[in-house]
């Protein structure tokens, strides 16, 4: 497959764009794994974002219902129809997915799942753009920077905890499956790479309001040298004894600082903070 690709990406002319962050994959067997993964089936209707030169596409036709692939490079379109030909579940759109409006989206297709080897430019806007607006998507299988992919997985109390990580778990389990070195890219990048598949929960975690449980995420890690008490009165505007009052009531020390919070325990917080800021 990698000579074939290799041609094809040749003949059609195609250079690789810097700014896009593009890296493709054509070894078959590793195709194949991240596919099974993913746990992709017959009756499966799969989304694929940032087809590159169709070769995961290829392998994903093989195995799902329909792909419904999103590129955002139209000068991949001769490269796409030649290494598609003959694929008829495939049908490519040549656009941003996170422009697409999924209200929209899953009223045409229903229920489906993402596979995507996305750059790291858009691995958070577009997992939260899913986890957010998605209302049928049952897993996401992403293959990111290996770095990344430990942040998305990490746990509370370790350096990599962060805000996306808290956001992911309101919704999704997330663990990393498959650890991929760069040789197996070209062109060749400058790190390695990992498989982390999100398996979609709705109802995981209890909130009276997902919004309120981002923001106060996001105000937990706003400044991390900060303790949460900090953050909370510079990102909600909150005199200091009422933060000190939401986190006492919570069950969260005052000093604590926002890595040591788990997700479960953001809920909590943001529910408090949720009823205090409806009075």
């Amino acid at each position: 497959m990698e000579n074939n690709v290799k041609d094809t990406l040749r003949e059609t002319g195609f250079n690789f764009k810097k700014r896009l962050g593009q890296n493709f994959i054509t070894d078959k067997n590793l195709l194949e794994s991240i596919v099974r993964e993913a746990g992709v089936g017959k009756a499966d209707t799969v989304v694929e974002i940032g087809c590159g030169a169709g070769t995961l596409t290829r392998v994903l036709a093989e195995h799902a219902k329909k792909v419904i692939g999103f590129e955002v490079d139209g000068d991949l379109q001769p490269v796409l129809s030649r290494t598609l030909a003959g694929v008829e579940n495939a049908e490519i759109f040549f656009k941003d997915f996170l422009k697409v409006d999924l209200r929209d989206f899953e009223k045409e297709y229903g229920g489906y799942s993402v596979v995507a080897n996305i750059p790291y430019y858009v691995t958070t806007p577009l997992i939260t753009k899913i986890l957010e607006e998605s209302k049928l998507c049952k897993s996401l299988t992403v293959m990111v920077q290996e770095e990344v992919a430990e942040r998305l997985c990490a746990r509370e109390n370790t350096p990599e905890y962060g805000a996306i990580t808290a956001v992911i778990a309101l919704r999704a389990s997330a663990e990393i499956v498959k650890r991929v070195p760069r040789e197996m890219f070209i062109p060749r990048p400058n790190v390695d790479s990992a498989v982390v598949k999100m398996t979609v929960e709705d109802g995981r975690i209890a909130v009276a309001d997902p919004e309120t449980y981002k923001k106060t995420v996001h105000a937990a890690f706003h400044s991390r040298r900060k303790t949460l008490e900090n953050n909370l009165v510079s990102c909600f505007g909150l005199p200091r004894e009422i933060a000190r009052e939401i986190l006492c009531e919570s069950g969260i020390a005052p000093k604590a600082r926002g890595e040591t919070l788990s997700p479960q325990q953001f809920a909590r917080l943001s529910d408090v903070l949720h009823a205090r800021l409806l009075k």
